[in-house]
Order: structure tokens, then C-alpha cells, then sequence
């Protein structure tokens, strides 16, 4: 999904506008920002940001707001939690407007689409992943990482389907024949590389990730 300027009604975008500066809000009063006073932390980041503007760029799509690219929201909620995965991915939508691949009068409706709602889906699985399977290190990889990051594209995709359908931007019936049925094999490539990703740096750096506790996922006091 990149929503372009004029693709959506003028009062969406400034809902948009508004919902985010919400939730930016929130995050900058919220974010565990000192995690960032470490180095090693902060290098890790800024290099999940630079990484993701550079997938966020390779994107394939012939038709307005019809984009498809990796997202990474998944990896990033896990590595960092989900305030600094918010601001990542809002950081992240910034260079590609930096960029001109994103106008900034949809930046606001891009970050929601690709990058709040991913991150409060991948964080809504990984609780309840913590909730109702035991826990074990690969029910980590692969239903929080794996599974999760699947799931979360696939939502991405029907929440872009239903905004570009309700808007009149496209038929339903286009989106639904045309758009989604490609989200289910992006869905496997983010799956594939978010489960690499989570599984070497469980292996080398389990400190890096947030999200992931020794005492829970390997039984250490």
C-alpha cells in the first residue's frame, strides 16, 4: 500500500493527520526511550530503519496505492516493543517522503496503514502468543516471528483493500480479485524473512530483543 495524494477524500487525510500526532503523542510520552542511551541499542535502531527505508524502496505495483513491499513491523515490534517500532516505522515512512515516493500529504495515512496498524497487530499476536501457548523458544519464532508476520501482512493488505474500497478508489471487486490474493505470497516472504531475522538474533544477540525473555522462553534465573 502507498497511498498517494487525492486517492482518498480530502477530510481522510486529515483524519489521518490527526490520528497520528495521537499517536505520536503517546508514543513520545510512552517509549522506553532509555533502552536508546545504550549504544549498541541505538546503532541497532537507527540500522533497522536505514535497513527497512532501503526494502520499503524495492516495491513493485502499477496502479496507485496498489504498492507491494516488505514491511518489517514485525521484526521491529519484537526487537524494540511497540512504541519504538511506531517510531521506527513512522522514521521510516519519513525517508520515503524524503525520498518523493511518498507525498507528504499521505504521509500521515501511510504511516497508519504500514506502520501503526502492523505494529499493534504484531503486538496484539505476540500477547496473545504469550497468553494461550507455552512457553517455549520456537512458539516464539516461529507463531510470534513466523506466523506473526504473516498474519500481519495479511491484515495490512485487507485494511488497505477496505480503505481503497470504501473510498471508491477501487471496486471491491477489483481489489478483492486484483490487490489482495498477492498480499498471501508477500504474506510468506515477510514470514520467511522476519523468522530469519528473529531466529539469528535469539541465537547471537538475545539481548537485542525486547521482546524475548531468558527466564520465560529458556528457564534462566
Amino acid at each position: 500500500m502507498n497511498l498517494t495524494a487525492g486517492l482518498l477524500p480530502a477530510p481522510w487525510y486529515w483524519v489521518a493527520h490527526l490520528t497520528l500526532l495521537g499517536v505520536l503523542i503517546h508514543v513520545a510520552v510512552g517509549a522506553p526511550w532509555r533502552q536508546l542511551a545504550d549504544p549498541t541499542r541505538l546503532n541497532v535502531w537507527l540500522g533497522s530503519i536505514v535497513i527497512l527505508a532501503v526494502l520499503w524502496s524495492i516495491r513493485a505495483g502499477v496502479r496507485p496505492g496498489l504498492g507491494f513491499h516488505l514491511l518489517g513491523a514485525t521484526a521491529c515490534t519484537l526487537l524494540f516493543g511497540p512504541r519504538l517500532a511506531v517510531a521506527a516505522m513512522v522514521l521510516v515512512v519519513a525517508s520515503q517522503v524524503a525520498a518523493g515516493t511518498i507525498s507528504l500529504y499521505s504521509a500521515s495515512a501511510n504511516a497508519l496503514g504500514m506502520g501503526v496498524v502492523p505494529v499493534a497487530v504484531s503486538q496484539a499476536i505476540l500477547r496473545l502468543v504469550e497468553r494461550r501457548l507455552p512457553p517455549n523458544l520456537f512458539v516464539y519464532i516461529f507463531a510470534a516471528a513466523f506466523f506473526g508476520a504473516a498474519l500481519t501482512m495479511l491484515a495490512t493488505g485487507a485494511l488497505a483493500s477496505l480503505l481503497l474500497g470504501a473510498a471508491g478508489a477501487y471496486t471491491f471487486e477489483y481489489l478483492l480479485s486484483e490487490y489482495l490474493p498477492w498480499f498471501v505470497l508477500l504474506a510468506w516472504a515477510e514470514a520467511f524473512t522476519t523468522g530469519a531475522v528473529i531466529t539469528l538474533v535469539v541465537i547471537y544477540r538475545p539481548s537485542w530483543i525486547a521482546t524475548f525473555d531468558d527466564r520465560r522462553y529458556l528457564g534462566k534465573d
